[in-house]
């Protein structure tokens, strides 16, 4: 199966803003069992997503399937760049478009607030999102990337 939309997935899944702290057990179990691509991490608990959704409630998405939480994106832009997180989709949902539906309308989200250039970081053994992320047109660059807890 493709990963671009088909007009059947659609309709099939309905795309919505998360809400807290609503959504926040069904999210995490989503992240949890994403496999490869999604790190738990201390800006993931309760407080840190609450911080989140306050700045920008509008870039924090999920798909839905007869009410179940099957996919998400999270967003966030400082006004200059925009970056992408936590791009997950339940296992039995996958190559059926969802991930493109949930980037299609973050991306819609992000221009409309002005953003030109948004950014994501993936692990290197994560090959499923490489290889996702490659096909749909995002380019490598040739970067470190340092992190410091504070």
């Amino acid at each position: 199966m493709s990963d671009q939309p088909d007009t059947d997935a659609r309709h099939l899944f309905s795309i919505r803003e998360f809400v807290f702290p609503q959504d926040y057990p069904a999210v995490i179990a989503l992240w949890q069992a994403a496999g490869e691509g999604i790190q738990i991490r201390r800006s993931d608990r309760l407080e840190e997503i609450q911080k989140k959704v306050q700045r920008d409630p509008d870039l924090f998405l999920l798909a839905e399937h007869q009410g179940k939480v099957i996919g998400s994106v999270m967003g966030g832009f400082d006004g200059r760049r925009g970056m992408m997180y936590h791009l997950a989709v339940a296992l039995e949902y996958r190559k059926q478009g969802l991930a493109t539906l949930l980037v299609e309308e973050l991306e819609k989200r992000l221009r409309m607030k002005g953003c030109i250039r948004y950014y994501l970081l993936v692990t290197k053994d994560n090959h499923t999102a490489i290889q996702y992320y490659e096909n749909h047109g995002w380019e490598l660059m040739d970067l470190y990337t340092y992190a410091k807890d504070l």
